[in-house]
């Protein structure tokens, strides 16, 4: 097996026929002017053939999704290992996306909170306790007693199943739980708001999420059972412990409306319950979800926040975009409808005339002095009044006018076109939730805390403030039994978040959005990801990742490579920083100059080697020959 990657030929972009033997498993370090063709021959030329050459080993099913890559421009590579490659591109420009899911270091901390976080009701702050089926009970007649005041209701009974959920939001089709079931005696089950017989031919699709909850019972409840529980009492809690046991500690209890128990009828409405053996406010009767890591995710419905979804921030109509305050709104002065307000014709125009008519103010007064209720109307509507107003070939329409505002949010939500979603954003600006606070998560999953802090508290703390809180998190924060549950997931925290604090990420934190990161960061990020996969035998191809790094957290940089290296792996760095030079085992220096003038290996080898060759202009550098002189500060000249 050869020790060297041998690239003969290379003349991708400005690359003049380049050929060099490249030593394997050493921290390489390609050098020159910008521009002299040292990304062309690392990620364009390198990159590009051993990613080609792994995909062409694929089955061509997989090639199918993966696509066919180009060749690269140069006559051959030998010796060449699968490549990696961490350039300075934004990680990722998806809102959801942030430091700690990036690095996976968010899922660890969703763990750790489901495994010994302490509940504690979101309404009155008191830390949630266990609940047992005597409580389930109690809590279910108090919420049948204010039902039974209604007459129909208090007259027929109040109908209601006692489930157990069983399935929960998870993709699959459930084809052996349906007939284990059924062999164990269960009739009917609940499917996505749906009730089945078990004796039906139930076909779910495997790609769909579903909720299957077992029906246990049905009852009818009357006034009388709620004051004298003798008669329901035992049933019920039988009903209870069934679905308890069989839902592993949860069971939903659903008030149906009129439609009664016969089958194949599907109730439209259910009033769902949730209760667990587990998890229940006595004070506020607020029974909170069983703790799992989704319930801690912002991009599941389950712990996402329901009025921000998960984004932690919002897009309004911002009223300041939308005015021109000079302007009156026959002239135009309404932006986003300018145009056809200028004209004075057409159906919006004329419903908003009849609008400022039917409530005697002019559309031809300046925006900025006219009254604010007037303006109001014409922002948020007039509710269900009605105009009569004229369209298209004289035909007159009955129509009620939803306001500038409600328009604008309503195609918004509504649109599927991204042009028209693109403009309406023009007007928008971007808005904390009001409900989370930017948390992106809900009440309940920051509920739940650990030594006195939410998930979203502790995710925006700097990866080395979160480092040492992490520490902190043994006897008596902890208690002996959780300290076991939590040791390897604890573990596992402190080593991802040593591979961040390793490259000089330290005051970053878990809940910034990728989006806003740096491209020296976002490179960084995925280095430190590398090191913990801990794969060996691959060629990385790195871009600058010394960019936007301060000096003094150069070694941790540094070091960081040189451990890739340990690892068996081959590093080759596209650097300008003198340290890494001088760190490196392997330098090639291209040039001379830059575009068309470059493209050629000046120097190769080891710094002295480049130190030595007299056209290498590194390498004059390197000896101190030539200096970078800093201008003087104010200070020093003062």
């Amino acid at each position: 097996m050869s020790d060297f990657i041998k690239v003969r030929g290379a003349k991708e972009h400005n690359l003049k026929n380049v050929s060099i033997d490249i030593p394997k498993n050493k921290l390489v370090v390609l050098t020159g002017l910008s521009g002299s063709g040292k990304s062309s021959f690392a990620f364009d030329t390198l990159y590009a053939e051993g990613q080609r050459r792994y995909v062409e080993s694929l089955s061509s099913y997989a090639r199918q999704f993966l696509g066919i890559m180009k060749k690269p421009d140069v006559e051959s590579v030998e010796g060449l290992s699968p490549a990696i490659s961490i350039d300075q591109k934004t990680t990722s420009s998806n809102p959801r996306s942030t430091v700690g899911t990036i690095t996976e270091i968010y899922d660890y901390l969703r763990l750790l909170f489901a495994r010994v976080g302490h509940p504690h009701c979101p309404k009155c702050g008191v830390e949630i306790a266990q609940q047992s089926v005597d409580q389930i009970y109690d809590h279910v007649l108090k919420l049948c007693a204010p039902k039974l005041n209604d007459p129909v209701i208090k007259k027929q009974g109040l109908r209601l199943y006692v489930l157990a959920p069983v399935i929960r939001g998870r993709k699959g089709e459930y084809s052996k739980l349906l007939d284990s079931l059924k062999q164990k005696g269960y009739q009917r089950v609940r499917i996505d708001n749906f009730v089945f017989e078990l004796d039906e031919n139930i076909q779910l699709i495997k790609t769909n999420k579903h909720s299957i909850d077992v029906i246990i019972d049905r009852l009818i409840i009357t006034k009388d059972d709620v004051e004298d529980d003798k008669n329901i009492r035992t049933r019920l809690i039988e009903s209870l412990e069934t679905a308890l046991k069989l839902a592993d500690g949860l069971a939903l209890v659903s008030f149906i409306g009129d439609e009664g128990f016969d089958f194949p009828v599907k109730p439209k409405i259910f009033e769902d319950h949730l209760f667990s053996e587990r998890f229940a406010c006595p004070k506020c009767n607020l029974t909170l979800p069983e703790l799992e890591p989704r319930l801690f995710s912002f991009n599941t419905p389950y712990g996402a926040c329901p009025n921000c979804n998960g984004l932690g921030e919002l897009k309004k109509i911002d009223l300041d975009l939308v005015l021109n305050p000079k302007l009156t709104i026959a002239e135009g002065g309404i932006l986003p409808f300018n145009r056809m307000l200028e004209t004075g014709t057409g159906y919006f125009f004329n419903l908003m005339s009849q609008v400022a008519e039917a409530h005697h103010f002019s559309l031809k007064t300046p925006i900025k002095n006219m009254k604010k209720e007037d303006l109001d109307l014409i922002l948020y509507g007039t509710e269900n009044e009605t105009y009569k107003v004229e369209g298209g070939h004289g035909n007159i329409y009955n129509s009620t006018f939803e306001g500038v505002i409600n328009n604008l949010e309503r195609r918004y939500k509504e649109t599927k076109s991204d042009f028209m979603r693109g403009e309406i954003e023009r007007f928008m600006r971007k808005e904390v939730c009001e409900v989370c606070h930017g948390a992106r998560l809900k009440d309940e999953a920051l509920a739940v805390v650990i030594d006195q802090k939410n998930i979203f508290e502790v995710s925006s703390l700097s990866t080395s403030n979160l480092y040492n809180w992490i520490e902190t998190l043994r006897s008596p924060v902890l208690s002996a039994k959780e300290i076991i549950i939590a040791s390897s997931i604890l573990k596992e925290l402190k080593a991802r978040l040593g591979f961040l604090l390793s490259v000089g990420l330290n005051y970053l934190t878990l809940s910034r959005s990728a989006g806003t990161l740096a491209g020296g960061e976002s490179q960084r990020i995925r280095l430190a990801s590398q090191i913990g996969s801990g794969l060996s035998g691959v060629l990385y191809v790195l871009d600058e990742p010394s960019i936007g790094l301060h000096q003094r957290d150069n070694h941790r940089l540094i070091d960081t490579l040189k451990h890739l290296r340990e690892l068996g792996n081959t590093v080759v760095v596209v650097e300008h920083d003198m340290e890494t030079m001088q760190e490196a085992d392997f330098m090639v220096d291209f040039g001379l100059l830059a575009g068309d003038a470059g493209g050629e290996i000046v120097a190769f080898g080891t710094q002295q080697d480049i130190i030595n060759n007299k056209r290498s202009l590194t390498g004059k550098y390197l000896s101190g020959q030539k200096k970078i002189y800093i201008a003087p500060s104010r200070d020093d000249i003062d």
